[in-house]
């Protein structure tokens, strides 16, 4: 029987033969499973999005990494629209929270009210009791409100009144900022922004995108996505990236490069061991988009920016010098010895 024919149409569930396979027929055909369900979710994603497909592509990895995105750009390049389609395409409840001033933590975790009819004691789920949870402008609000989202990102969980209660899974937040207007605005402190595996921005569209989309959204309606992934499609993905093969020569590059920003004369604070476990899950997850279930030093390197980037501190003489973390990043990308991996 040709290999091609040896796995289910029904997504993640494999045909008897799987079972008789050898090792490297089984992860051909775990591979093929990988990248038909991803470019599946791409594709429709693209239906609403135009251009995009490298942030999209992110986007994507971190789901698979079980991480949350920070995407941080100007008003009115589709932020909101590529969080509603990806939440669309892999049908999973979606929640958006529109930060102020004014909102509260309990607004974000949810509360506990006393029913006058009832005489008992009830508990209001806050914005966060999604799967998929849009934390808009997130940059607006106080540090006490931006601060109740750290358990729920790192714990997967919520506490109202001393009771935890676990969020729907699988749980992803992506959450926007404006970088340029800086008017009453709460910039984020380095333990929240450490929470997030990217930071990553959308960058303008190009001319015939543009025209694309004003082609497309003329009568003012977004396009009816129907699911083409499930939520169990989802941690399915994030089961199968822990079977993504890291050789110990990455694992070495990886950590060459965390420790080069530790090390560098411009850089106040560097990246700290969560940032290395970011870049080495976010690689892997990666690796399965790309159809491989194997890390290459290039998917590291892909990955620096956007994993790192926000994580560093620079000294006031890296300002001085007009460096960014960005600059200083593509600087050790290109000095740190490169690994062979066989």
């Amino acid at each position: 029987m040709p290999l091609k024919r040896l796995y289910s149409k029904t997504p993640f569930v494999l045909s008897l033969p799987y079972q008789t396979m050898k090792n490297s027929e089984r992860v051909f055909c775990l591979a093929h499973e990988w990248t038909r369900k991803l470019e599946d979710i791409r594709k429709n994603m693209a239906k609403a999005v135009v251009g995009k497909q490298e942030a999209i592509d992110l986007i994507l990895t971190a789901m698979i990494a079980g991480g949350h995105v920070l995407i941080e750009d100007v008003p009115g390049l589709g932020k909101t629209t590529m969080v509603w389609a990806l939440a669309r395409s892999v049908d999973c409840t979606f929640s958006r929270i529109q930060f102020t001033p004014d909102v509260l933590p309990s607004d974000v975790t949810g509360y506990t009210m006393f029913n006058l009819k009832t005489g008992e004691r009830e508990t209001v789920p806050g914005g966060v009791m999604a799967q998929i949870v849009l934390a808009d402008e997130i940059n607006r609000t106080s540090p006490k409100t931006q601060s109740s989202l750290l358990e729920a990102m790192q714990e997967n969980q919520v506490t109202i009144d001393g009771v935890s209660t676990p969020l729907p899974q699988p749980f992803m937040v992506l959450a926007t900022q404006n970088p340029v207007e800086l008017t009453g605005t709460y910039p984020l402190p380095e333990a929240q922004l450490d929470r997030f595996l990217m930071r990553i921005q959308m960058g303008y569209p190009s001319k015939s995108e543009e025209l694309d989309i004003l082609t497309r959204y003329q009568k003012n309606e977004r396009p009816a996505l129907a699911p083409v992934a499930s939520a169990q499609d989802v941690l399915a993905l994030r089961a199968a990236h822990a079977q993504v093969r890291c050789q110990t020569a990455v694992l070495d590059y990886i950590v060459s490069l965390c420790a080069a920003t530790r090390e560098n004369e411009l850089v106040a604070l560097g990246v700290s061991p969560r940032g290395s476990l970011a870049l080495m899950h976010a690689s892997m997850a990666y690796a399965m988009l790309s159809g491989r279930d194997y890390v290459m030093p290039e998917d590291v390197q892909r990955l620096v920016q956007p994993v790192l980037a926000h994580r560093l501190v620079l000294t006031a003489q890296a300002g001085f010098k007009n460096v960014t973390a960005q600059k200083l990043l593509e600087d050790l990308v290109r000095t740190v010895p490169v690994p062979g991996v066989s």
